[in-house]
This record gives structure tokens, C-alpha cells and sequence, in this order.
């Protein structure tokens, strides 16, 4: 159980370390994934979907206008001041074996 734990920290981290001193990184962790994001305010940075258990997988992330393509890992950054106004949650979601294995998993901002 501390395997992902520390991964969930370290991809913090990692979002922590690449945005502006006002930006704050939120994050939220399902069964099988964890979606993060890096925002100040609406002002969303930075999306990051990664799966708990490292099996392969199809990743997603949504947010407002932009969903991303299923890849093995669902990872999109915007220019800074980039802001959709009625977005208020980033999302992402894990398909295996042409079935939806999770999704829903949702970032308040």
C-alpha cells in the first residue's frame, strides 16, 4: 500500500516543482487512478492521469473543452492565464480491454 502512496506524492511533487509560486496542486485518487492538477483558480496549468498499479491501460483526461486522446498516459499543460470559466472539475478516467475499468475520478477547482 506504500508503493502508491509515494508515486501519488512524487507525481505531486513533480506538478508542485513546475508551476508559479501562486498555483496550488490538487489531486484526487480512485480505485485504480489518480487525477492532478496544477491551477490557480480556474487558471488550469496542468492535468496528469496515472494508474495506481501500473498495468497497462488507456488514460484520459478531461476538463471543460479538452479531452485528451485514450494513450498510456493522459497528460496535458496549458500556457499560463489559460482559463475556462464554467470549469469547475478536472476528470479522468482508465479503460482496459475495450471496457471502462474507472472514470468519474474528478478534481474540484
Amino acid at each position: 500500500m506504500k508503493k502508491p502512496v509515494l508515486v501519488v506524492a512524487a507525481c505531486a511533487l513533480v506538478l508542485l516543482c513546475a508551476t508559479p509560486a501562486s498555483a496550488k496542486v490538487s489531486g484526487r485518487c480512485g480505485k485504480y487512478i489518480c487525477v492532478m492538477t496544477a491551477h490557480h483558480n480556474r487558471f488550469v496549468q496542468d492535468i496528469t492521469v496515472r494508474t495506481k498499479d501500473g498495468l497497462p491501460g488507456k488514460l484520459r483526461a478531461y476538463w471543460g473543452n479538452f479531452r485528451s486522446p485514450r494513450v498510456r498516459a493522459a497528460s496535458h499543460r496549458w500556457s499560463v492565464g489559460y482559463e475556462q470559466a464554467k470549469s469547475k472539475l478536472v476528470c479522468g478516467g482508465l479503460e482496459r480491454d475495450g471496457r471502462t475499468i474507472e472514470d468519474g475520478i474528478c478534481v474540484s477547482i
